[in-house]
């Protein structure tokens, strides 16, 4: 049965709020965290992608390429679910030059917002 289209999808809209709510060298804000991802930035990212919902090992494919791929594809995915603004420059620079950093900003990031981070597919009923 095909059911009419009530609502159009809307665009995201950016408003002045949409700002991560850390810096990206503001990683003594949660120093447990900033410990854990200079000790051991792989184990981190690990943990905080299992949080955001996906696969534990992910991160380790940075390891394979020059420009980390996953640290920057999880800092997009994280910016355009909570609709911070941004740009894929500017994700690139941050995920080539400081990798522990983007994970602590995406960690402070989901603790701040609180909210559910789990992605996938949506069940019909």
């Amino acid at each position: 049965m095909n059911w009419p289209v009530l609502q159009q999808p809307q665009s995201l809209a950016y408003s002045d709020a949409a700002q991560w709510s850390s810096g990206i060298c503001d990683c003594c804000d949660d120093m447990r965290d900033c410990c854990c991802a200079f000790w051991c930035c792989p184990c981190f990212a690990c943990r905080t992608s299992r949080q955001w919902g996906q696969c534990l090992c992910l991160p380790l494919l940075d390891a394979f390429g020059c420009i980390p791929p996953i640290t920057m594809s999880m800092r997009v995915s994280v910016r355009y679910h909570y609709g911070i603004q941004g740009n894929l420059c500017t994700d690139c620079v941050f995920s080539c030059c400081c990798s522990p950093c983007v994970w602590c900003q995406i960690s402070r990031e989901m603790k701040k917002r609180k909210l559910p981070a789990v992605l996938g597919d949506i069940i019909h009923s």
